[in-house]
């Protein structure tokens, strides 16, 4: 290939990338080499630059595709000395170019929101007014949350009155400034660091003009109102803190205004409010208008003493002292309402932006805003259309009319009929629950489904049993799958345009992505296409013992109540977690639950067995050696690696788990999809697996051994064993092996440490003890509609419900301390855009626990107990930025060796990295952490032989190393040399 380099280094820098770049190119300029290289001669050079770079480095590299044109590869060092396409800038000016001098000049004494000069009284009417209408079209009975969004939105950007934005919203040169999270002051020499912003000084204008003999607005809503005025944008970081209370951001702001504020803000803002009121009677023709009857019309400055202590509003209000499951319910609805008002408000606010200030006035002149917001929602997607329903019922003319069909179809009817409340299919594995959610979607004239799953395995499997696969349900359907590590259409190989996102006829979706319209900011808009459309809530049983999850999807959930058309939402799973239906999300077993009766005639036997789980031999049900038609289910993955490495040359087995990197994880995912499906072609003879497999695949075995667990997760692996009702003569075994000290309620060993950092320790015995005493400890033969009955039961049990009862608050307490450090406030850290093809970064909060990029070294386990390291890394790091790399992400808790410093891989990293791979030493580990949020930047949890050399060789390989293991048949995963060695010893 050839490539063309361009320096734009400075100071002590230049000399220092010519040297690099003489060795390997010809010189054709002062700043300009050009030479023919190889993949590997490009990477090294890239990789000796970044071992000399600095502030003052920045080169990129072209390549030369053909006489007309060239591809930007890479950068290093400072990007910002090159645009999207690695064009260097020539020029600036601050003179206007003749094509983009406005006409619209700013009048002195009237008040703008933007620097496109809307007037601030029409831009505030306009956004109350269409936040009002959009609310009343999801809610129309809500006529209270209407009149109060109708407020917050009349509020929310008041605080522009604040002199120092006037000044600079109208300063010319500012009229082509594009922003990202709303228009804030862009200044050199300013910093919100010392100022509010607008959202913020809304906050205290309200607090000010509030008072509590206007009753028209209840005090609840009152909060409402500060809520969402506060909350319409991201938080700014703020290194030094502080706004955190409302006198705080008054006395700031007067400070800054050399004690002007009452003057020039707080009596303004009253002018501009009777402002914004008339406005709104002329408009509807009323004689008084609710923002009047909402806010004091003088205000009395001692009103300043009295706000001093109010603290700004939480963005979500979770106790995590609740001892109570009504609690967080209620708080659960609150926090719901919030979103609702918020995303309206923020929906009606970009959309009022969009326009022009002539095009704004004329619309509040001619009374058209009403036209503008049908267009607005049309064009946004929020009334959709198709032919989904006829695509269902080609699929569903597909399948014979049988007794089992005819039930399914009863099923569907019934859960359609429940159109005010949130139904709950619940249903056996093999039942056919795809089919009757597409079914019920049909009867309740779906025209798109958003199909909401816990994890991409899930999507996957729903995802080809719809479309990628040679029997589809939807051949003809757009079926769009879209997570954080596939975005495509119909088949993995036609990746979505960004464009097109949530476009399809069903959208297949992780609740992440769906989270994002709760939790986020930028996405806050998005809840409305979710409250526009058909929701299916696939296996959403995995959300309820999920730290965050659990809390966040009943807030998803309780939006859908009182909607305009009907709640539209369907809860899948075949182990629905009564206590959870009923204590959070207010829901009736008997009547908007509807059971699917399995017509699987199968027998099935439970055996109980109890072993050491310290003795990783044929004694531990896990290492034996299993029939054909196995499956082996652990709680954790290395259970699963250490049982898979013992056996591999004596069955024919594969191996699934999560700790595979991205390439991996799908071959294998596929593979065990092909082998095992219905009519698959048997290529393996036994799965051993993590808890990835154990809900909503369509795969099938004969034998299965499971690791105790609690009754959801026990029945839906349990949905694996021969799931197509082919064993109609002999009897389904079904092995679950608890560990001796567990059966003897001693609450020690890794198996019982894991559950209960999972939050069902208690729950998992109370389902051990229960099921043993239903099936005479193992000794009954059973059906499918039998063990189904026996988990019903279980939930009536007077006992067994205390035990779930503390895990679920368990659960609840660390999900409200969770989302209080890691989603209870949208924030935005000022920053310049990064470049369209840039890789993506990991956020360094998740629900799911912080994690980071890594890299490992392969670790050869063929020969195990012998093992051997090979020079070679788990993946490679593409030379062109805009190729995706096959990463593998760790938790931080794991790299930091949680909390144990003799465990620490990062602290080991920051002492050595430096002298293996060359550069310099990184001032404190939490750098090498904070940069691992790029792909390009790993942290390496191991090294080569050839790379420890510089450092002693092997023996200075840290215990805890984790390598990428590998064998003859497949890859084996992350798995760390201790679980390796010390069998080995």
């Amino acid at each position: 290939m050839m490539v063309t380099f361009v320096s734009q280094c400075q100071k002590k820098s230049l000399n220092r990338t010519r040297r690099v770049l003489d060795a390997f190119a010809n010189r054709i300029g002062d700043n300009t080499w050009q030479t023919v290289i190889t993949q590997e001669g490009l990477q090294a050079v890239k990789k000796l630059l970044r071992k000399t770079a600095s502030k003052n480095t920045a080169v990129s590299c072209f390549w030369i595709r053909s006489r007309s044109r060239s591809e930007l590869v890479w950068v290093v060092g400072n990007k910002e000395k090159f645009n999207n396409n690695g064009i260097v800038p020539v020029n600036t000016t601050e003179k206007e170019v003749p094509m983009d001098i406005a006409r619209d000049k700013p009048l002195k004494g009237v008040a703008y929101a933007n620097t496109h000069l809307q007037r601030l009284d029409h831009h505030l009417f306009a956004v109350g007014y269409i936040a009002e209408q959009l609310y009343s079209k999801y809610y129309p009975d809500e006529i209270l949350l209407s009149q109060t969004v109708f407020i917050a939105g009349c509020l929310h950007d008041i605080g522009k009155i604040d002199p120092n934005f006037q000044t600079w919203a109208t300063k010319t040169k500012n009229k082509s400034f594009v922003a990202e999270d709303g228009q804030h002051i862009d200044e050199a020499k300013f910093s919100f660091e010392k100022h509010p912003r607008h959202n913020e000084i809304s906050l205290v204008l309200y607090a000010l003009l509030d008072d509590n003999s206007l009753k028209s607005i209840n005090g609840e809503n009152k909060k409402r109102i500060k809520h969402t005025i506060y909350w319409h944008h991201a938080k700014p970081f703020r290194p030094k803190g502080g706004f955190e209370t409302v006198g705080e951001i008054y006395k700031i702001l007067n400070k800054n205004l050399q004690g002007e504020a009452w003057r020039t803000v707080v009596e303004t803002a009253i002018k501009l409010i009777a402002n914004v009121c008339k406005l709104d009677t002329e408009y509807r023709n009323i004689t008084e208008s609710a923002l009047n009857r909402s806010v004091v019309s003088s205000a009395d400055p001692d009103k300043v003493w009295d706000i001093e202590g109010h603290k700004v509003p939480n963005y979500k209000e979770y106790d995590e002292t609740n001892e109570q499951l009504n609690n967080f319910k209620q708080q659960v609805r609150s926090n719901a309402i919030n979103n609702q008002l918020r995303a309206c408000l923020i929906t009606a606010d970009r959309w009022v932006s969009s326009l022009s200030a002539c095009d704004l006035t004329s619309a509040i002149k001619q009374k058209s805003l009403d036209v503008f917001i049908a267009d607005q929602i049309e064009l946004a997607g929020l009334v959709p259309d198709s032919t989904l329903e006829t695509y269902i019922t080609d699929c569903l003319n597909s399948f014979p009319n049988d007794k089992r069909g005819q039930q399914q179809s009863l099923v569907a009817q019934k859960l359609a009929d429940n159109t005010d409340g949130i139904g709950v299919l619940a249903g056996a594995a093999g039942c056919g629950k795809t089919k009757i959610a597409l079914e019920w979607a049909k009867l309740r004239g779906a025209k798109q489904i958003l199909w909401v799953c816990p994890r991409v395995q899930i999507c996957q499997g729903l995802f080809a049993e719809l479309s990628h696969s040679d029997k589809s349900y939807l051949p003809n359907a757009t079926v769009e799958l879209h997570t954080g590590e596939f975005k495509c259409i119909n088949t993995y190989g036609n990746e979505t345009a960004e464009a097109d996102y949530f476009s399809g006829d069903i959208v297949i979706t992780t609740i992440d992505q769906l989270l994002n319209t709760v939790i986020s900011h930028t996405k806050a808009d998005r809840l409305l296409n979710y409250l526009s459309v058909h929701v299916v809530f696939d296996e959403y049983h995995e959300y309820i013992n999920m730290p965050g999850f659990n809390l966040l999807f009943a807030e998803l959930v309780a939006s859908r109540d009182k909607l305009a058309n009907g709640s539209n939402a369907l809860l899948v799973s075949a182990t629905p977690h009564y206590l959870y239906l009923d204590e959070m999300l207010g829901l009736d077993k008997q009547y908007d639950v509807v059971e699917m009766p399995s017509f699987n005639p199968c027998k099935y036997q439970f055996t109980f067995v109890q072993y050491d789980e310290a003795q990783l031999d044929i004694n531990n049900p896990f290492y034996q050696q299993q029939k054909e038609g196995t499956f082996i289910i652990s709680n954790t993955a290395i259970t699963a690696q250490k049982s898979f490495i013992q056996n591999q040359h004596s069955e024919n087995a594969i191996l699934l788990h999560s700790k595979f990197k991205k390439s991996d994880k799908r071959v294998l995912f596929d593979a065990v999809f092909e082998s095992f499906c219905r009519d698959g072609t048997q290529l393996y003879d036994i799965l051993r697996s993590g808890p990835i497999v154990q809900a909503s695949l369509n795969i099938s075995c004969k034998h299965m051994v499971s690791e105790i667990c609690n009754a959801e997760n026990n029945l839906q692996r349990l949905g694996r064993l021969d799931r197509f009702g082919y064993n109609t003569e002999g009897i389904n075994g079904y092995i679950i092996a608890i560990p001796d000290t567990l059966h003897e309620r001693k609450r020690t060993g890794s198996v019982a440490r894991f559950m209960s950092s999972t939050n069902v320790l208690s729950s998992a015995l109370a389902w051990y003890d229960f099921l043993r005493e239903a099936t005479n400890d193992g000794s009954k033969k059973l059906t499918l509609p039998e063990i189904y009955k026996i988990y019903s039961a279980f939930y009536e049990d007077s006992t067994s419900k205390i035990w779930l009862e503390e895990d679920l608050i368990k659960a609840m307490k660390k999900s409200a301390g969770l989302i209080a450090n890691k989603a209870s406030e949208p924030k935005v850290i000022i920053k310049s855009k990064r470049g369209q093809k840039q890789r993506a970064k990991i956020s360094k909060k998740s629900l799911r626990g912080d994690s980071r990029f890594v890299q490992m070294a392969v670790c050869d386990v063929e020969a195990y107990p012998n093992i051997s390291f090979p020079e070679k890394y788990a993946y490679e790091i593409p030379t062109n930025e805009s190729d995706n790399i096959d990463n593998l992400t760790t938790s931080c808790e794991s790299i930091q060796g949680y909390s144990d410093s003799a465990k620490d891989l990062l602290a080991h990293m920051h002492k050595k990295h430096h002298n293996i791979m060359g550069g310099k030493k990184s001032y404190k580990d939490f750098v090498l952490l904070n940069e691992a949020t790029d792909p390009e930047f790993p942290v390496f949890l191991s090294y080569t032989p050839n790379d420890l050399l510089p450092v002693g060789g092997e023996s200075s390989r840290h215990g805890e190393a984790i390598y990428y293991g590998v064998c003859e048949k497949q890859p084996v995963g992350a798995i760390a040399i201790k679980q390796l060695i010390s069998e080995k010893d």
